[in-house]
């Protein structure tokens, strides 16, 4: 059977969009995947519940793990957006992104 002409003709516009589906997909997995696991959730709630930024020496206390493995998970949320960073002398600082949050909760809400 014959094609009718222009039936699957992707104009440009198309192209675009469906190249910009694709990015909002690959940020939105890596950043499921960041969250994928159970400490860094922790990490991510304690991060929000804290009224400053937090050094990584207050999260290895927190839970107990030991300094590498923190640093491990905080470079995984970091490397998703959801964690941002600030050295302070020979300290880092940590928080949520809110902005990367609220693009997480709002791509969620777009795929029902």
């Amino acid at each position: 059977m014959k094609a009718i002409a222009g039936c699957c003709e992707v104009t440009p516009e198309e192209r675009v969009a469906v190249s910009e589906v694709r990015d909002q997909a690959e940020r939105l997995a890596g950043a499921f995947k960041a969250l994928s696991d159970e400490t860094r959730v922790r990490i991510v709630q304690r991060l929000m519940r804290a009224s400053q930024p937090l050094c990584e020496c207050h999260l290895v206390e927190l839970f107990d793990l030991a300094q590498p493995t923190i640093n491990y998970h905080l470079k995984i949320l970091k490397e998703a957006g959801l964690v941002e960073a600030e050295k302070r002398g020979v300290w880092i600082y940590y928080w949520v992104s809110p902005k990367a949050l609220l693009e997480v909760v709002r791509s969620l809400a777009e795929l029902g």
